[in-house]
């Protein structure tokens, strides 16, 4: 477990105020090259609670919710539009008015993982490689042979040598390969090398000295801190940001903390949108893509576990914000997306094209 004292010592850094028919619609058919790009993964984070709120069902049952009665003050309500905008207000008072939302299964509208595995490897594979390799089934720290989204725009001369990847989880250096990508990935507990500011200097001293156990899944606040000392100095025009607590929480049958985190995320997300629009360059000039992994079983009961045997494990969501993205909302007609359609739309906000599968652009509503 983390030290008290990161955790407030995070906090204190942290103060920026603050494939059919189902297509995210473009501005315009045409992009250019010199958008940047946000891509921005919570793992394992439901739709249920993404466009329901606090499930009632598992927030009222105290196997996995230890303290009731907190949780019901802040996350509670009568409706899940109250629900959801208690727990996530940057999505619901910002990104709704603004972006899009896919994958509110209460209209038929689908957000779906292709692969057969709904586990986070093979997750994330199809979200940055676009493909669903059948041999790719485990967690395994295993070189992915396949080439990445970022490999791509790595040989753009627009994005090349401008891209960051941050991490919470440690196996993203095997997932983009990052040896033969060429580009670095900070991730887990991994210090920030060449660290020159108070900010870099303090991060690898939490790392370092006071965090009692290094888990597979760094704190996602110190991610966020990390990537945003980074983007202040170097301005990249690709950036990722992978959060993995949702996801610890949940498999570990933590409610409480399971919301926390979503909270926490969406939080993150609004200083990152604060951040792009108050910065030359990137004002009006940015786009967001939000996603997840996996999804999670939709059994109250089952919600802690995910996997190809678990229903509910490949019912997913995806968001959009920002330039070239049309103020859709919440997207309530039927239609059916994949993750691997994420990397074409990644190639295309870019002006390039990557992979066969259809981007998620191609007509207005």
């Amino acid at each position: 477990m983390k030290h008290l004292f990161a955790c407030f010592f995070l906090l204190s850094l942290a103060t920026i105020p603050q494939a059919n028919n189902t297509h995210a619609a473009l501005a315009n058919t045409t992009t250019d090259s010199s958008t940047n790009i946000f891509i921005i993964t919570l793992d394992g984070f439901r739709w249920q609670e993404l466009f329901g709120g606090a499930d009632d069902a598992i927030l009222q049952n105290n196997h996995f919710t230890t303290d009731i009665d907190l949780m019901e003050s802040m996350y509670g309500g009568s409706t899940a539009e109250e629900k959801r905008k208690k727990l996530m207000p940057f999505m619901w008072q910002v990104l709704a008015k603004k972006g899009q939302l896919y994958g509110n299964r209460r209209y038929d509208n689908n957000v779906n993982v292709a692969n057969l595995y709904a586990i986070s490897y093979p997750g994330y594979n199809e979200i940055f490689t676009s493909t669903t390799d059948v041999t790719i089934a485990t967690n395994n720290k295993n070189n992915n042979p396949h080439r990445n989204i970022f490999e791509l725009l790595q040989s753009n001369p627009t994005y090349k040598d401008h891209i960051a990847l941050f991490t919470s989880w440690d196996v993203f250096p095997y997932i983009l390969n990052e040896k033969r990508m060429g580009i670095a990935i900070n991730s887990g507990y991994e210090n920030i090398n060449n660290a020159n500011t108070d900010i870099e200097k303090n991060i690898n001293s939490i790392q370092t000295n006071i965090i009692e156990a290094k888990e597979a899944t760094r704190q996602d606040m110190l991610t966020f801190i990390a990537a945003k000392e980074y983007l202040n100095k170097n301005h990249p025009k690709l950036f990722y940001l992978g959060l993995g607590e949702t996801d610890e929480y949940a498999h570990h049958g933590n409610y409480d903390m399971y919301l926390q985190k979503a909270n926490e995320a969406d939080n993150i997300i609004a200083q990152l949108w604060h951040w792009a629009q108050t910065t030359p360059g990137y004002k009006n000039n940015t786009t967001f893509i939000i996603t997840t992994d996996h999804g999670r079983g939709a059994n109250p009961n089952k919600w802690t576990s995910h996997g190809p045997f678990t229903k509910g494990a490949s019912q997913t969501w995806v968001a959009l914000l920002g330039k070239n993205i049309e103020a859709l909302g919440e997207v309530k007609n039927s239609g059916q997306l994949y993750q691997k359609q994420i990397a074409p739309t990644i190639a295309q906000l870019a002006g390039e094209r990557f992979s066969n599968e259809t981007p998620i652009n191609l007509a207005s509503k």
